[in-house]
């Protein structure tokens, strides 16, 4: 009988720009409990303390993390590299992993992975990401995004890893999110009416999300 019990997926969360773990902890379990009690989420800071104001400054409490920093056209990037080496170590330590959310720079970040892993420039000690779930996501090297290097071919053949995506109707990053689908072989996508944020889940998402994590693999 227990062998017949499915384990849940094992799901690394990786937070927005100059927010944290518990932000994102807090923001995610406002989820229903049919969805939350068949996940294994674990949350992680990010490697750089805010190096600036926070947009949820007096909405959430500090401290605040970055996960890389980028100048004011998104063209160069830096601390990519140590980003990827925090994550594979922290993989590598308390995985295994199956899958990845991400929001916002998280979600950016967390699309790029798979891509990056095929092509070996990151995450080779550790196993195959098998599906991301992206909320307020966008493209490295898409309309707003340039790439950084390490990232060159992260979308340059179509990632194969199943993945569920949320697009909000007024999230300033609705057409990257958008833009992003076009890079995912089968993309699942659940529609919201709110902007740039985790939003709570209705009847037509809750049963896209009870189907994607269904069909996702787990170790």
């Amino acid at each position: 009988m227990e062998n017949q019990i499915q384990k849940k997926p094992r799901i690394l969360c990786l937070h927005g720009f100059r927010t944290s773990a518990a932000i994102l902890q807090k923001l995610v379990l406002r989820w229903p409990e049919n969805v939350l009690e068949k996940l294994d989420l674990v949350f992680l800071d990010a490697p750089f303390p805010a190096r600036g104001k926070s947009d949820v400054e007096g909405i959430f409490d500090p401290p605040y993390y970055e996960w890389f920093q980028a100048n004011k056209d998104f063209t160069e990037y830096s601390n990519f590299g140590e980003c990827l080496a925090y994550i594979e170590n922290y993989m590598i330590e308390h995985g295994p992993f199956d899958g990845l959310l991400g929001f916002s720079q998280g979600a950016i970040l967390a699309a790029a992975l798979p891509g990056m892993q095929k092509d070996g420039v990151c995450l080779t000690k550790v196993p195959n990401i098998k599906f991301l779930i992206i909320i307020s996501g966008a493209k490295l090297g898409g309309s707003k995004f340039g790439l950084p290097k390490l990232a060159a071919n992260a979308f340059s053949s179509p990632v194969q890893c199943p993945s569920l995506h949320f697009i909000g109707e007024t999230d300033f990053l609705k057409e990257e999110g958008i833009g992003l689908l076009e890079s995912f072989v089968n993309p699942v996508v659940i529609h919201h009416i709110k902007g740039h944020t985790v939003p709570r889940i209705d009847e037509k998402g809750l049963e896209k999300m009870l189907g994607f994590i269904q069909m996702v693999p787990s170790q």
